[in-house]
C-alpha cells in the first residue's frame, strides 16, 4: 500500500544565494527583534514585496499625476458686446437672464474656459458683465472680475467654487450646454458656440445636480 511519503515526495528546496542571503537576513532580524535590537534595512524599501527577490528598488511614491495643478496668469478682462450675447438657457422659475459674448470665449492650456457672461433682469438697469472661468474637470468656476457702471472691478481673493456652492447655477448651465464635454473642454471654442447656440443637452457632469 501507498504511503503518504511515496504519494506526495518531500522535493528538495532550492535557493539562489540572494534568496539565501535574503532568507538569513529575515531570521536574524527576527532573532535580534527578540532581543529588543533593531535591525537596519540597508536603505532598502521593504514594502516593495520584491526587493527581497528581485533586488528591484522600492516603488515611487510620486508620479506625474500629483504633480499640483496650477493656473495659467489670467490676462485682463477682454472686451464685450452686449447686443451679440449667446443666450444660456436658464430654469423657468429665474427672472434673470445671462448671455455669454462667444467674441471673449478662450480655451486655456491647462483646461480652463475663460469667458465674459453679462446678467439682466426684466426691471432693466445698469449692465453687470462678469469676467469668469470654468475648470471642467474639477466641475469649478471662478470669478476675475464684475464690470458695471465705474468699469472693471477685480474680484478681491478670486477662489474656485463647486458649482454645488453657487448661489445662481448659470455657471453650471453654461458648463452644461457648451463650455464642457464630460471633464474636459471642447475642442474649440466653434465648437462651444455651435453647441450654445443649438445645446443637444448632453447628460450632465456627475455631481453638478
Amino acid at each position: 500500500m501507498p504511503t503518504l511519503r511515496t504519494m506526495f515526495p518531500i522535493l528538495p528546496i532550492r535557493f539562489t544565494r540572494r534568496a539565501k542571503r535574503a532568507l538569513t537576513f529575515a531570521c536574524l532580524c527576527t532573532l535580534v527583534s527578540v532581543a529588543g535590537v533593531g535591525c537596519a534595512s540597508s536603505g532598502r524599501d521593504t514594502s516593495n514585496p520584491d526587493w527581497a527577490q528581485a533586488g528591484s528598488p522600492p516603488l515611487p511614491t510620486r508620479t506625474s499625476m500629483d504633480v499640483e495643478w496650477k493656473e495659467t496668469e489670467v490676462p485682463a478682462p477682454p472686451k464685450f458686446d452686449a447686443n451679440k450675447l449667446l443666450s444660456i438657457e436658464m430654469p423657468s422659475y429665474m427672472t434673470s437672464k445671462f448671455g455669454v459674448d462667444p467674441a471673449t470665449i478662450a480655451i486655456t492650456g491647462d483646461g480652463i474656459v475663460r469667458y465674459v457672461v453679462v446678467a439682466s433682469n426684466s426691471t432693466g438697469g445698469g449692465i453687470n458683465a462678469f469676467y469668469e472661468g470654468v475648470r471642467c474637470s474639477s466641475e469649478e468656476t471662478k470669478s476675475y472680475a464684475r464690470y458695471g457702471s465705474d468699469g472693471w472691478r477685480a474680484t478681491t481673493n478670486p477662489e474656485w467654487k463647486s458649482f454645488r456652492d453657487l448661489r445662481s447655477s448659470y455657471a453650471k448651465e453654461l458648463a452644461n450646454q457648451g463650455l464642457c464635454r464630460g471633464h474636459a473642454p471642447r475642442a474649440s471654442v466653434a465648437e462651444i458656440v455651435r453647441y450654445i447656440k443649438q445645446p443637444m443637452r448632453e447628460p450632465e457632469i456627475p455631481g453638478m445636480q
